[in-house]
């Protein structure tokens, strides 16, 4: 139990940028309200669970945590629990909660992290469980304060939710429909960044190509690009996540002009296979996939190219998951997030009766992984001998003597330095290029 006058705060997030986006923003709300933070469950005063509804290993471990948390409760009366993020979004999961974890105190969801205050204060007048989600909210609340993770770079939301309804997500169910941030706000803090020395920043969207449709003075992405590429004192320009079927002349375009857009494109393919990619609902062919890869190599040919890639989708056959094979040898991809298809409850695609058995998803998994590891260790060996301009980020996690950082194209790179270049960008020279990281030598 903490002692101290000061109130302790625990924030533990699931999930991709944008939850940990949403967990600098609860940071932030907390530390206005006078909270500290901890890594030590024993002592906070306050524990948020920032939850993923994505993958089903994720939503085990909230369960798993939260289990573990009625020891705690029961040391320390006192002691508040949250509980928020995508799971919350889904009806099923908040009764789970209210029937088998009754010590938690507050549930919250995506759509109203400004609220916090508010239900932490209704929480300490109540003392029961309060809970609170949205459904979808149709304004963007700009300004709230927010804890950066670093000091050197950081993400900016540019749109929240999506349209697109891929048969396999619950993004837009959890998220709601896609809304735009207005380009003011997002150059009102991405100019607050550069003052206050931040050199990255990676816009955030679920799907970036279609950001700004919904504004009603219409600007596109590739506008928007051009637009961050003037402020001053931004030296790096990253994106994520791209829908293929939106991507535009405009977008490659505005990135061979513009000098801070990285030279790394995410750009989720999920499957080879057009019958699959259609079952999907992803809206493009292999045919304009590959068309589109090309397009993107002949216009920034030192591009680094990720993706995302679903194995194991219902109906899959081996001649689908041989397409898959084709497009990644194809692409040359410098890396992939592969995942084994998993049934998300609420989606079509739980529904279809074609289940892949689990025996056979991890057989490809592998083949996949094989594929994928020999052109990312032929393209990382590209490199050596090569210099490369590196945002130095960390002391390294397996080497304490070496720092480590990412390149342009984005790829980690280990090597020798003081821990006083931590947010700068240096030079370093590629010695020794791994599967998935580089080694090198600063060059003064």
């Amino acid at each position: 139990m903490n002692n101290t006058n000061q109130k302790k705060y625990l924030v533990v997030t699931w999930g991709c940028q944008m939850n940990e986006h949403d967990s600098e923003k609860i940071e932030g709300i907390l530390e206005s309200l006078g909270y500290i933070s901890t890594s030590d469950k024993e002592e906070a005063d306050l524990i948020i669970y920032n939850t993923c509804l994505v993958r089903e290993n994720a939503e085990l471990k909230v369960y798993g945590n939260l289990g573990e948390l009625k020891r705690i409760k029961r040391e320390n009366p006192n002691l508040i629990i949250g509980v928020c993020g995508c799971m919350m979004q889904k009806k099923g999961v908040r009764k789970v909660i209210k029937e088998k974890y009754s010590h938690v105190d507050i549930i919250f969801g995506t759509h109203n992290i400004h609220k916090l205050p508010e239900l932490i204060e209704d929480h300490d007048q109540k003392m029961n469980m309060l809970v609170d989600v949205w459904n979808d909210s149709k304004e963007i609340i700009e300004d709230l304060p927010t804890k950066r993770k670093y000091d050197f770079k950081a993400f900016i939301n540019i749109m929240y939710g999506c349209n697109n309804f891929c048969t396999y997500c619950i993004v837009p169910y959890t998220r709601g429909r896609e809304k735009s941030r207005e380009p003011k706000d997002i150059l009102k803090e991405a100019k607050r960044l550069s003052e206050e020395g931040y050199k990255e920043i990676t816009l955030l969207g679920q799907n970036v190509n279609s950001y700004g449709k919904n504004l009603e003075e219409k600007v596109s992405f590739a506008e928007l690009l051009y637009m961050l590429n003037d402020v001053e004192g931004i030296e790096r320009i990253r994106f994520m996540t791209s829908h293929p079927k939106d991507l535009s002349e405009e977008l490659i375009d505005a990135m061979t002009k513009c000098d801070k857009v990285c030279n790394h494109l995410h750009l989720p393919f999920q499957s080879g296979s057009d019958r699959i990619l259609k079952k999907m609902n992803r809206k493009y062919t292999k045919k304009q996939y590959l068309t589109l890869v090309d397009k993107i190599r002949k216009a920034i040919p030192d591009i680094a190219l990720t993706t995302d890639i679903i194995v194991g989708f219902p109906g899959e056959t081996e001649e689908d998951f041989e397409d898959t094979i084709e497009v990644v040898k194809h692409s040359k991809f410098d890396s992939a997030f592969t995942f084994l298809y998993s049934i998300r409850e609420g989606t079509p695609a739980a529904k279809d009766k074609d289940q892949i058995p689990d025996d056979i998803k991890h057989t490809r998994f592998n083949r996949l992984l094989e594929v994928l590891k020999e052109i990312s260790l032929e393209r990382n060996q590209n490199l050596i001998g090569k210099e490369v301009k590196v945002l130095v980020e960390e002391i390294s996690k397996n080497d304490s003597t070496k720092l480590s950082g990412r390149t342009d194209t984005n790829k980690l790179i280990h090597f020798e330095g003081n821990e006083s270049l931590i947010g700068s960008v240096v030079n370093v020279k590629v010695n020794t290029a791994k599967t998935w990281t580089l080694e090198g030598e600063i060059i003064e």
